[in-house]
């Protein structure tokens, strides 16, 4: 359903009261249920999973498929026409709109609620829950898109025509509300057990309204809430050199405890609408299942190295694919290019166990000299394989394809960590991280030809073959949505898509 705001959705109150177990249908029932909450009786437990679903919904969803194509994983089939226009870098600034709105209006927004509600109740444990989900969801935005309304944003009324904000001061404000929030009392009588509401508003038992991460865990929720500023600091390496050094270091010299666990959403099933959202949206609402496809760039790098997970991604050992981009090519081969493996039950990442020891491993080359990278690193390739159900232990052997460069220089080491994280990333739906982090390192690197010529190494990203940007240029953020520019007369003027965000490397 696309909603058509009369405002800027960044300056709007919306709450979204759609949440697993009730239907679209159910809320805009005019003979209302007691089972679904009225505005007054708006409460933390549900707003907060309203909002963690509307997070997951974009950023599992569509945000993946910009991601997937854009971290070269997939791309577009030959045999239909989906999306064509993200393969050939020709987004226009109306066609990520519902991304924006979805999650400024149901994410940001209910987000807010329930940190201003869990801070006027002294309930701590949902005012660290919202807090992180917020930052998660609002660094996602400016990764994307640079500059969003921010510190005026979200004030209904009181300024409908909010600001656009650098990301850096974005991100100083996401962390220190993150600090502030780990820093309250979890031990205090006034802290709710998130997870343990009634079922129905009415007491009935059937549902549960709360926590769709970690169950209202506040022990997992606040080593998330670690791991998610270690990536924060690490996106300021260019950008921000000092204060990611000084930052960092304080955190692992303090012992700061990082996931070790996948943040992920996992409780999706095989039914319409509740079924995991990229598959909702790529298989079961089009007419044809094979729009995404093998790309040449990701299938040759792991065929190259006899990569088990090959099979989970795609199927088969040695999946046939498609040169990026080419969806007007006429290869013969193109035919029985393998597509993406799907399940309405994958899960939606935010934040995978190998990631986190990835990030972790990175910041050990960085700033320690490489003490105890190895083994972080070498964590993070087992996690992965052990995530799509493989054995990685042969690849990280002193002879085997991924051993960590223990002779190599830094940006060596760096190299290797980065392209096993985006060699990780397909699973739970997280390939938009691919794309994002290879804006921030140029890792993996970029190739000198294209994928048809014979010197091609697997692995390495090539422009889309129909490419609309200028030669030799890659997509490095979106461009403005049209619901924010055209209602709000504080909106920037737009910014090319070849344009680098604030903390990206500058030439890849």
């Amino acid at each position: 359903m696309k909603l058509n705001f009369q405002k800027s959705l960044s300056g709007l109150i919306l709450l979204s009261l759609a949440f697993v177990g009730v239907s679209c249908d159910d809320l805009l029932d005019i003979n209302h249920s007691p089972n679904v909450p009225t505005f007054d009786q708006r409460t933390n437990q549900v707003v907060f999973a309203t909002g963690e679903l509307a997070t997951t919904g974009k950023v599992g969803g569509d945000l993946n498929i910009l991601g997937g194509m854009y971290g070269e994983y997939v791309t577009q089939s030959a045999f239909s026409n989906q999306y064509k226009y993200i393969d050939a870098y020709d987004i226009k600034s109306t066609d990520f709109n519902a991304s924006w709105d979805i999650l400024y209006s149901d994410g940001l927004k209910n987000y807010k609620f329930v940190m201003d509600k869990a801070r006027a109740e002294q309930d701590w444990s949902y005012f660290l829950m919202a807090a992180v989900m917020n930052a998660y969801t609002t660094a996602v935005l400016v990764d994307l898109y640079d500059q969003i309304p921010y510190f005026e944003a979200l004030q209904s009324k009181a300024n409908l025509q909010p600001h656009f904000n650098d990301g850096f001061d974005v991100y100083k404000d996401l962390i220190a509300k993150i600090d502030t929030a780990l820093g309250k009392d979890f031990t205090a009588s006034t802290n709710s057990v998130p997870g343990t509401a009634p079922s129905y508003l009415d007491g009935t038992p059937g549902f549960v309204a709360s926590d769709v991460l970690f169950k209202g865990n506040i022990g997992k929720w606040k080593i998330f809430a670690n791991t998610l500023k270690l990536k924060f600091y690490l996106r300021m390496v260019n950008a921000q050199p000092t204060l990611a050094h000084d930052s960092i270091t304080a955190m692992i010299n303090r012992g700061t405890k990082f996931l070790t666990e996948d943040a992920a959403v996992t409780n999706f099933t095989n039914v319409l609408g509740k079924d995991n959202p990229f598959y909702e949206q790529n298989i079961r609402g089009l007419n044809t299942t094979d729009n995404i496809r093998a790309s040449k760039t990701f299938a040759k790098w792991l065929i190259d190295n006899d990569d088990p997970r090959a099979i989970t991604y795609f199927g088969v050992s040695n999946p046939a694919s498609i040169n990026q981009g080419d969806f007007n090519g006429t290869d013969a081969t193109y035919s029985s290019s393998k597509v993406l493996v799907q399940s309405p039950t994958d899960p939606v990442v935010f934040i995978s166990k190998a990631e986190s020891y990835f990030l972790q491993a990175e910041a050990m080359v960085r700033y320690y000299g490489g003490t105890g990278a190895q083994e972080l690193y070498n964590q993070g390739v087992l996690a992965s394989f052990t995530a799509t159900e493989n054995d990685g232990s042969s690849f990280i052997s002193v002879s085997g394809k991924y051993a960590f460069p223990v002779s190599g220089n830094t940006e060596q080491k760096i190299e290797a960590i980065i392209v096993q994280k985006w060699a990780s990333l397909p699973y739970g739906c997280h390939m938009l991280e691919g794309y994002l982090e290879r804006n921030r390192t140029g890792y993996p690197k970029t190739s000198p030809v294209y994928s048809t010529d014979g010197s091609y190494i697997g692995g390495q990203f090539v422009i889309s073959k129909n490419s609309v940007l200028p030669a030799g240029q890659f997509p490095r953020r979106l461009v403005f949505p049209y619901d924010e520019t055209s209602r709000n007369s504080n909106a920037p003027t737009l910014v090319p898509a070849t344009t680098p965000v604030w903390w990206a490397k500058q030439n890849i």
